[in-house]
């Protein structure tokens, strides 16, 4: 029988991942009851139609009312403020973690608001699909995946470990990271990547010797693989650029320079450049595939499977 690491856990947010949480914390047995609060009437209707969580509330302080784990699945911009809403409500002893792709600004807006022996523990499950909302969460989304957990600095040693046996328990490897590095990481990994995906969708949307249709046509020659991630949330990803400012210009500056190498290299008929960049970028993507992140078969593995 699975053992309970937390008695109560309210989720702060319930889209894609809060709700991918709360199917998995079922699959896992690892939680007494699981309270959840959005700010969308809307959300809440249908998050308590479909069963999501054990309890929805209609606030975030009666949801985080008794939770030994809360979660804050909010976009990073939005932290700042949940925390103050809800800190004079926390129970001693509890945790609070976040689950957002920035970190060092979301420990400045939040740490101010953690009370004397609550812990503040930050997230990041390095999963996700380009579908919101609260039904598009599984229980699978964390399996095989990366979840970074940073703490901040003199955070209680026993409080990060039960952390991570809960994100291992929800599937996930864990990996700690300091919150600079891990800005740096995402940037790389995960910011800019979807920049570029937003840009080049942008870049089709302004040609116009290119027609709608045959965009829309001659998709699968690449450009569809662009728009799976340029669809996901605009409010998630305008927050996560505004608040990851420096590592993301870092990181397009980088790629600048590798976009300018490439132009010369074609311009100037330099063929032995391109093939030796491109033997080096694929052998990138056979270490993806071998540590097990992704698969090699045509659809990426997708096929129809929900999040797909």
């Amino acid at each position: 029988m699975a053992e309970v690491i937390y008695n109560r856990v309210a989720l702060i947010g319930l889209g894609l991942i809060a709700g991918s949480m709360s199917l998995a914390m079922r699959r896992a047995g690892v939680a007494g009851e699981i309270t959840g609060y959005a700010r969308s009437q809307a959300t809440r209707d249908t998050a308590r139609e479909i069963n999501l969580v054990d309890r929805v509330c209609d606030t975030a302080v009666e949801a985080v009312e008794g939770a030994d784990l809360v979660v804050l699945a909010v976009p990073v911009g939005a932290m700042g403020p949940v925390m103050q809403e809800i800190e004079a409500t926390l129970k001693p002893g509890a945790v609070v973690t976040d689950v957002g792709s920035v970190k060092a600004s979301v420990l400045e807006a939040v740490m101010p608001h953690i009370p004397e022996g609550v812990e503040f523990v930050g997230t990041h499950p390095m999963a996700g699909t380009e579908h919101s909302g609260p039904r598009s969460g599984f229980a699978e989304l964390f399996d095989n995946r990366w979840c970074l957990v940073v703490p901040p600095e003199g955070a209680d040693e026993r409080a990060v470990k039960r952390l991570e046996s809960f994100w291992a328990a929800l599937g996930a490897n864990t990996e700690r990271m300091d919150p600079e590095h891990h800005d740096t990481v995402c940037a790389v990994v995960s910011h800019v990547p979807h920049l570029i995906a937003y840009t080049m969708v942008g870049v089709a949307d302004d040609l116009r010797r290119v027609t709608d249709q045959e965009v829309i046509k001659f998709s699968a020659a690449g450009f569809r693989d662009f728009t799976r991630i340029a669809a996901s949330d605009p409010t998630m990803w305008r927050d996560v650029f505004l608040t990851n400012k420096d590592a993301a210009l870092e990181i397009l500056g980088r790629f600048t320079e590798e976009l300018f190498a490439l132009q010369r290299a074609i311009r100037t008929g330099d063929g032995d450049h391109l093939h030796d960049y491109f033997t080096r970028t694929r052998a990138i993507r056979r270490g993806i595939i071998e540590a097990g992140q992704d698969t090699d078969a045509p659809d990426f593995g997708r096929g129809n499977k929900k999040g797909a």
